[in-house]
């Protein structure tokens, strides 16, 4: 599993954002879109991510837990 950061795509347009997250620093001039889930802080992914998603990263949480593991990292 890993997280690939929107900006650094060719066409990040094609990707909008699913949420918006740590809004409580984000500029005043900046305006949110409505319709777009938006937190103060970090977010229960239980609450935000789809059925689908939650289940693949339960198929790998093993795989991530030994890597984490093997660096002296604790559990996801």
């Amino acid at each position: 599993m890993a997280f690939v950061r929107v900006g650094t795509l060719d066409q990040p347009d094609h990707l909008p954002p699913d949420i918006h997250i740590y809004t409580a620093s984000r500029q005043p001039w900046l305006a949110l879109p409505p319709g777009t889930p938006a937190v103060a802080a970090d977010y229960d992914r239980e609450a935000f991510w789809p059925p689908a998603s939650l289940a693949r990263r339960q198929a790998l949480l093993p795989r991530i837990n030994a890597y984490r593991a093997a660096w002296g990292l604790a559990p996801a």
